[in-house]
């Protein structure tokens, strides 16, 4: 992995969509509204990388130090064999950290696979991370365009340089991502990326409740800005 300056980015790590909120028929009617008002909706925070967190992964060799002491930040590229591996480690990652909390075990789901690379590529396109796509369309929605007819339970989304692993201890670091990665009515999976040229990574995990008909929802007619 390619160092960076210590100036380097900082993680940006967004979640929402928790079941109580977003799931309900009431909820799903008012998304519409708040995707109208520019999604009120999206909470953000900003960490730091994630670096010597107990899920980091850079293949265990250690950090190189800064003359302030302190680890360099990195880029991390993902290779084709990493790109085959990716989303089993998450789906161990995850798991571990479900069982742990006493919630179910998650599987990969193909379908939600699809929406999560589809908006992590979107994401990339409008260059800023929020769970709507450029057209306006929300989580609900992407899901029934891939034809998934599950209850969606929770999405969390990041830009970062950090692999998958230092993002998921980020995302746990957070109430709010913690909350939709723990959510014990999820027990599918779906986890995909888009990295750019400059190592930029855009992360997104959707989890879901494949035994419940999910809510039907209405395209948007009004393209976000």
């Amino acid at each position: 992995m390619a160092d960076l300056p210590r100036s380097g980015p900082k993680t940006r790590v967004f979640a929402l969509l928790h079941a109580d909120v977003g799931l309900k028929g009431s909820a799903c009617r008012s998304m519409a509204n708040e995707t109208a008002k520019g999604a009120k909706m999206l909470r953000r925070s900003f960490l730091m990388g994630a670096m010597g967190l107990g899920l980091a992964a850079c293949g265990g060799q250690p950090a190189n130090i800064g003359p302030d002491g302190l680890p360099v930040a990195q880029v991390y590229r993902i290779s084709d064999q990493d790109a085959g591996q990716i989303q089993f480690r998450m789906l161990d990652g995850l798991n571990a950290l479900r069982q742990a909390a006493g919630a179910p075990n998650v599987q990969l789901d193909a379908q939600l696979n699809a929406a999560a690379a589809t908006h992590s590529r979107d994401m990339s396109v409008q260059n800023r991370p929020w769970h709507f796509g450029s057209d306006g369309s929300s989580p609900l929605e992407r899901l029934r365009r891939v034809g998934y007819t599950g209850q969606l339970t929770g999405e969390t989304i990041s830009e970062t340089y950090e692999t998958e692993l230092e993002t998921l201890a980020a995302w746990m670091r957070q109430p709010a991502t913690r909350a939709v990665l723990l959510d014990p009515e999820a027990n599918e999976m779906g986890f995909a990326w888009f990295q750019e040229s400059n190592g930029k990574i855009w992360w997104t995990l959707v989890l879901a409740d494949g035994t419940r008909q999910g809510a039907v929802v209405e395209a948007n007619p009004v393209p976000l800005q």
